[in-house]
């Protein structure tokens, strides 16, 4: 990873761009390479080529290749493809898994996930991009907003509503296989961040997109339950690359505070340098452990929905360790670490990235709350059963005092 993965991130643009020539003869060999050891693909099972290593191992392994941007498409785990391809592997018919999931799987293209639209956000039930059946086909009209990769994707998994009426919200929603030379498909603009190479994330207009009803991820109305297959395993494999850049900062702050002296000693002896190391290391081990603890579950029963406060727990961390270890970073590098030289900015930004994405901190500090309580049941009187003179009572009927 650092000698052979990492020097990419300074030579190539987008990871994404898989047709560039510098891409072919730097990235390709190394993925043949992985591929010839067994680790190409991981999150997936033998069947679909992939190790069947399971959430845990995924974790420790992203530990590693997460430090890089090229390292989790050179392992065959980048997203957003690692999410649709658990997607179509689990309501992929053998024809959609033959056309779509073997070429993705293989990085001959990569792919796009939309569903967030312009007027919605965070908030799906807000979709308003219909489908509409017409004989073997359905016909999608309205926007996207922010589709990851839709510039350089071979295919879009597009969630659009395709039953208004439907009396639980939750199953007004489909999901569909469009693939990106449909007719009908414009790019209004494509939208970047700061730090990265590439603007890659694009605001679509749908404009009459007819796709074969066969197109169709599951039965009409099981957009939501579709999504969920990519969404609580893309939010784990986000944190799992989000610790490995948070190490990297605490690496370099703690190299940095070694090697630097000011006023006749180390940056490493001044107690308020101190505190930033002590405290980011502190951070770097809980977020570790609520994540290896969450995969941990993940594997038990492979069921997202069963640890979703886990999920929700790992994803409302994530931009805050990040923040704080990137910030502490820059400000131990001094003027060196504000600028184009270092890392650090962009990956404070990126913290604001990874808080919004796959849904806000603030909806999944909620999710959290809400499971926690379920279990919670509210006291039978006016005032607590736990006041102290009630549990001395108890304890002096227990044992005759």
């Amino acid at each position: 990873m650092r000698e052979r993965v990492q020097p990419l991130d300074h030579l190539l643009g987008s990871q994404w761009n898989i047709h560039d020539p510098e891409f072919v003869r730097l990235v390709r060999p190394l993925q043949q390479e992985v591929k010839d050891r067994g680790l190409w693909a991981c999150h997936l099972g033998p069947e679909l080529g992939g190790r069947g290593y399971g959430q845990l191992k995924l974790a420790l392994m992203n530990e590693k290749f997460g430090m890089s941007r090229f390292g989790p498409i050179v392992f065959g785990a980048q997203a957003p493809d690692t999410g649709n391809s658990e997607i179509l592997a689990h309501y992929g018919t053998p024809e959609q898994k033959k056309l779509w999931l073997e070429p993705l799987l293989a990085n001959d293209v990569v792919s796009c996930f939309a569903m967030t639209e312009p007027q919605g956000g965070a908030d799906p039930l807000q979709i308003r991009s219909t489908a509409v059946r017409d004989g073997d086909d359905w016909v999608i009209n309205g926007e996207k907003w922010f589709a990851s990769e839709a510039a350089t994707a071979a295919f879009y998994l597009m969630m659009v509503q395709t039953d208004a009426e439907a009396e639980n919200p939750y199953r007004r929603m489909s999901i569909f296989i469009v693939p990106a030379d449909t007719p009908g498909i414009e790019i209004l603009r494509m939208y970047g961040f700061y730090g990265e190479p590439e603007d890659t994330h694009a605001h679509l207009r749908l404009t009459d997109v007819r796709v074969p009803a066969e197109n169709m991820l599951g039965e009409p109305g099981d957009g939501f339950v579709v999504a969920q297959t990519r969404l609580g395993g893309g939010r784990m494999h986000h944190a799992m690359r989000t610790l490995a850049q948070a190490t990297r900062a605490f690496e370099m702050m703690c190299e940095r505070a070694v090697s630097r002296t000011t006023k006749g000693e180390q940056l490493a002896a001044k107690q308020m340098v101190q505190e930033k190391i002590a405290d980011s290391w502190v951070q770097l081990r809980q977020f570790r452990l609520l994540i290896l603890e969450t995969a941990w579950l993940a594997d038990q029963g492979n069921d997202w929905k069963a640890i979703r406060k886990n999920v929700s727990a790992v994803k409302a961390t994530m931009p805050g360790v990040l923040h704080d270890i990137a910030s502490r970073a820059l400000q131990i590098h001094g003027s060196l670490g504000i600028s184009h030289e270092m890392p650090f900015a962009e990956w404070v930004i990126n913290s604001f990235h990874i808080g919004l994405a796959d849904g806000p901190t603030e909806v999944h500090k909620v999710v959290v709350a809400r499971e926690v309580l379920k279990a919670v049941e509210p006291a039978k009187e006016m005032f607590p059963d736990y006041l102290r003179h009630k549990e001395t009572a108890r304890a002096r009927e227990l044992y005759g005092a």
